[in-house]
């Protein structure tokens, strides 16, 4: 006859894992609601956590360089590499000393009188016929890079509303730092101007949470006018856009300001027919004084978006249609 036996503790099945799996990330619910402040003090190198909401971190695939104080200037390794082995460098625009009472960040619109911002193109919106998030590179005159713009959009809205969308716009700096953001509410477009609600809208926050301006569409019949506002939502300067969009040639958005002297464009370069048909990609030059606010010239970039989207957004889905017809 066997002794008895201490009774064994009962196995505990609630015992974690040593290798807990990690929540998903939060989503983004609302395109216009103003979002959490952008994150502050990154370190000079080795940021090993995600970057801003949208696009990836500082050290994962496809981040932004680290800007090395001191040291040599950084690079941006553009999307489309024509040499994978060994891949064009960007240099970026050294930052200026910040003038009086400018939003941090946007120093850099201090010491430039015309700006380039180029779409990128993105190949897999032309085989999947998927339309992914826009990205633009913003340059000045030298070919130097001065910020990034990330569009952060769910894939459902982005899919299902296109060109009218509501987004979320997010401009950053070298060191991948959001420093002004821009938002367009959803607005139905309508053939009739004389209703309010479907005139689009953007607002621009610099730094992000903090109102910098307005871009208002005008009720101009058959154009194409915005006005331009402060935070305070007084009327600053007047955006007059030709008609209709000019085919096989730039296409030119006059900067006016209130006593309507033409001081800037906004110039959408034409891509050419071969370039036209085969992806959605477009350049554009903005022009205006030295000297002139530098809020104001961050309101003038920003209306270059608006423009882009409202009369020069095309998705993949709707250049395959275009083509069976």
């Amino acid at each position: 006859m066997q002794a008895p036996t201490n009774p064994t503790a009962p196995i505990d099945d609630t015992e974690k894992s040593p290798n807990p799996i990690s929540e998903a990330p939060p989503t983004y619910n609302s395109h216009y609601q103003p979002g959490p402040p952008a994150p502050v003090g990154y370190p000079i190198a080795g940021y090993p956590g995600p970057g801003p909401m949208g696009f990836p971190g500082l050290n994962q695939p496809g981040g932004f360089p680290i800007y090395q104080s001191g040291g040599p200037p950084a690079v941006y390794q553009p999307g489309i590499n024509v040499n994978p082995i060994q891949p064009p460098q960007i240099p970026w625009m050294p930052g200026p000393p910040p003038p009086p009472n400018c939003p941090p960040g946007l120093e850099y619109l201090s010491q430039l009188d015309k700006i380039l911002v180029h779409q990128q193109f993105q190949i897999l919106d032309l085989i999947t016929g998927f339309e992914s998030n826009n990205r633009y590179e913003v340059k000045n005159n030298m070919g130097q890079m001065v910020y990034m713009v990330l569009e952060d959009t769910d894939d459902i809205t982005r899919n299902a509303y296109h060109s009218i969308r509501p987004f979320v716009l997010r401009v950053v700096d070298c060191m991948g730092q959001e420093i002004m953001r821009m938002q367009r509410p959803l607005r139905y477009t309508c053939c009739c101007f004389c209703c309010s609600s479907t005139m689009q809208e953007l607002e621009v926050q610099s730094p992000p949470g903090v109102p910098l301006g307005y871009i208002m569409q005008q009720g101009v019949f058959f154009a194409t006018n915005f006005r331009i506002e402060n935070e305070k939502k007084e009327h600053v300067l007047n955006i007059d856009g030709p008609c209709k969009a000019q085919c096989c040639s730039d296409t030119i958005f006059q900067i006016r300001s209130m006593d309507g002297i033409n001081i800037g464009s906004i110039r959408r370069q034409w891509p050419g027919a071969a370039e036209a048909e085969i992806a959605d990609i477009d350049n554009y030059e903005i022009t205006f004084p030295l000297d002139l606010n530098v809020t104001l010239k961050a309101m003038v970039f920003a209306a270059t978006f608006l423009i882009d989207f409202m009369f020069f957004e095309h998705s993949p889905r709707d250049d395959r249609q275009h083509d069976n017809y």
